[in-house]
């Protein structure tokens, strides 16, 4: 969560007019309707819980830039007004700043906060009313029986499990083949207090750019541009793609001045564009799974606590149906061939050469993956010299993981399972580190039948 530029949202990332064809006329408006109420919960909750976390309702605008077909954009009005999204408008000129966007749609009553201090009101809320929190506890597995064991070897049972971790870490297949894990990078410059309007904005370019506001102090706010999403594993430029945030940023909003932050983070996309809330879709009807935020994690997450505590005390929700994990949307086949097509395709790195010759190559505080015979390393030098070596082998479904050279991280290709230089897990959905090399795993036995 904090990794989120937090836009709170009913104007869907695949848009409206992708998703009447995927889920029909009643399932976009249910879409539209949920959403819609997310953003109205969190804003209950803030009020009713008195959490200062810099809440405020905004515009949001949707813009093609200019020259560009506009026609795409004016489908995408007509179907956001077909599922039921009121009060939207055409404008063919926004200004933002002193820069003219082009043509756009106005989505009214948007919203935007500070997510950690969201978090940290709710915390705070929740402990006060009995609740009891358990940080840095570590969960390595799931059992069938609702019990989740920690790195520390405690076992706890439940009546009720939600695996809310972004992306399971209970079922090897059940999901994770109509998902996929993707980058996106973020950064945030310093302008002028109120010499950018306080709107959440998103653009047409594939991939896209997204932008907000927030305050930094009395002088200053900031503004936040994010996008240049790609594959986790997949590309390795991070360095070219804050470039191009930044050049895209001062071509439009010449008030920036320094930039404060540069971050990335990951988002899980399901193949027909709304997230899998419910039931696990094998084993224990107990077990609820919350996941595939498609880039809207904070409307996504809300739902997902009003949808299942509703299923947990036995009362039918009213969207329990459209966000069911177990559901099958004909339209999305071509998603989920082309999703699979693209994992299948990373398990040739088994084939292939390493990124150096042997380890003397890796620069300090680097990695880079080293071919020792036909078994592949993950090689990390740290800042004093010394060479820390793993199995490159992912623990999920054992595809080899690639170097993240931003975030100093191993990142799995296939489900985006991440690791830190040390090889320790950080992002499921494996549950376990990358082993020492040198333990040969079945994968790296059978490389030729698993490719």
């Amino acid at each position: 969560t904090a990794y989120t530029t937090a836009h709170l949202s009913n104007a869907m990332d695949r848009g409206y007019t992708e998703l009447l064809r995927l889920h029909g006329a009643a399932g976009a408006r249910m879409i539209a309707e949920s959403h819609t109420a997310a953003i109205a919960r969190v804003e209950s909750i803030v009020e009713s819980e008195g959490i200062d976390c810099d809440f405020e309702r905004v515009d949001g605008y949707l813009f093609t830039p200019r020259g560009d077909d506009t026609m795409p954009l004016r489908q995408e009005l007509q179907s956001a007004q077909m599922a039921g999204l009121l009060g939207l408008e055409w404008h063919f000129e926004t200004l933002v700043g002193t820069i003219d966007l082009g043509p756009s749609i106005r989505y009214p009553r948007q919203a935007q906060f500070h997510p950690l201090k969201y978090l940290a009101g709710l915390r705070e809320a929740i402990v006060r009313n009995g609740g009891t929190i358990y940080g840095n506890t570590k969960v390595e597995r799931v059992g069938s029986d609702r019990t989740v064991e920690t790195d520390n070897g405690c076992r706890v049972a439940a009546e009720h499990l939600v695996i809310a971790t972004n992306t399971p870490i209970n079922d090897r297949l059940a999901l994770h083949t109509k998902q996929s894990t993707y980058m996106t990078y973020a950064i945030a410059g310093r302008v002028p207090r109120g010499s950018v309007r306080r709107i959440l904005l998103w653009d047409t370019l594939v991939p896209y750019h997204y932008v907000r506001t927030a305050p930094l102090d009395a002088e200053w706010d900031l503004l936040i541009v994010g996008g240049e999403d790609h594959r986790v594993g997949q590309e390795n430029d991070a360095v070219d793609r804050f470039n191009r945030l930044e050049r895209w940023m001062r071509e439009r909003f010449p008030t920036v001045q320094e930039i404060e932050y540069r971050w990335s983070g990951r988002v899980v996309y399901t193949i027909d564009g709304i997230a899998f809330i419910g039931r696990n879709p094998t084993g224990d009807e107990r077990v609820f799974i919350a996941t595939g935020d498609n880039g809207m994690g904070m409307t996504h997450g809300t739902l997902a606590g009003m949808i299942l505590s509703d299923m947990i005390i036995g009362r039918q929700h009213r969207w329990e149906r459209l966000y069911d994990p177990a559901r099958r949307t004909v339209g999305a086949l071509g998603e989920f061939v082309k999703g699979n097509m693209a994992t299948a395709a990373s398990y040739t790195d088994y084939l292939t050469a390493g990124d150096y010759p042997d380890e003397s190559s890796i620069a300090r505080g680097s990695g880079a993956i080293v071919r020792h015979g036909w078994r592949k390393a993950a090689v990390y030098r740290d800042e004093a010299g010394t060479c820390h070596t793993f199995s490159a082998v992912c623990p999920h479904m054992k595809c080899l993981v690639r170097w993240n050279s931003l975030d100093k991280t191993w990142d799995c290709p296939c489900h985006g399972s991440r690791f830190s230089a040390m090889g320790e897990v950080i992002q499921g959905p494996a549950t376990e580190n990358l082993a020492p090399f040198g333990t040969k795993t079945e994968a790296e036995e059978k490389p030729q039948e698993q490719a």
